[in-house]
């Protein structure tokens, strides 16, 4: 039996067209997993950013507090983050955008005890398939918040001075004598500092 002369050939195209297809499926995922990966890098930054303020502001509080420790009336300010004479944080933030190869879009306080910050990555999603990827930057923001970990009883008002309240924290519990203030609670013992959702 004798085959045609077109016969043979006629799978060629067909295979062709299924190679570019397999490309061009391949070439996507490529794109899809840079621009993953350039989201990731927005978002680690992001975090850092948000952190290392709320950190910076947690310090400052604490210090604060160390500051007004024979007076218990002032307590309750440092915890519920209404310290006085508070410096800004946000220069922490462009610096740990920086250290992640991103820079800040915005910073600012959201809330007493909160801060959120927005950032853009340095270089660009890179080219793919997709010709808009070659000029775009991925952006993500954070959310930090201060969390104060202690509380105390106020003094009855007859009390003297010479007697300060219990601080109960986390784990454990100061009492502090004010004529020997050693051992102060450390920043992170007084406040806890995460990411919200």
């Amino acid at each position: 039996m004798r085959l045609r002369n077109g016969d043979a050939g006629q799978a060629f195209p067909i295979y062709i067209t299924v190679v570019a297809g397999l490309l061009f499926l391949a070439f996507a995922y490529l794109a899809v997993g840079q621009a993953a990966a350039s989201r990731n890098g927005a978002q680690t930054a992001a975090d850092a950013a948000a952190l290392a303020v709320a950190q910076d502001t947690r310090d400052q509080l604490a210090g604060q507090w160390a500051k007004d420790v024979l007076d218990p009336t002032k307590w309750q300010n440092a915890f519920d983050g209404l310290g006085q004479g508070l410096e800004p944080s946000c220069w922490r933030a462009y610096q740990l955008a920086q250290q992640n190869d991103a820079h800040v879009l915005g910073c600012g306080a959201s809330g007493l005890l909160a801060y959120t910050v927005s950032v853009e990555t340095n270089k660009p999603i890179g080219k793919s398939v997709v010709p808009i990827t070659a000029s775009k930057h991925s952006t993500a923001h954070a959310r930090a918040v201060i969390e104060p970990l202690c509380t105390f009883k106020p003094l009855a008002a007859d009390v003297g001075t010479d007697v300060l309240p219990r601080l109960t924290c986390k784990d454990r519990y100061w009492d502090l004598d004010p004529k020997h203030l050693i051992d102060l609670p450390e920043p992170q013992d007084l406040f806890d500092v995460h990411l919200a959702d």
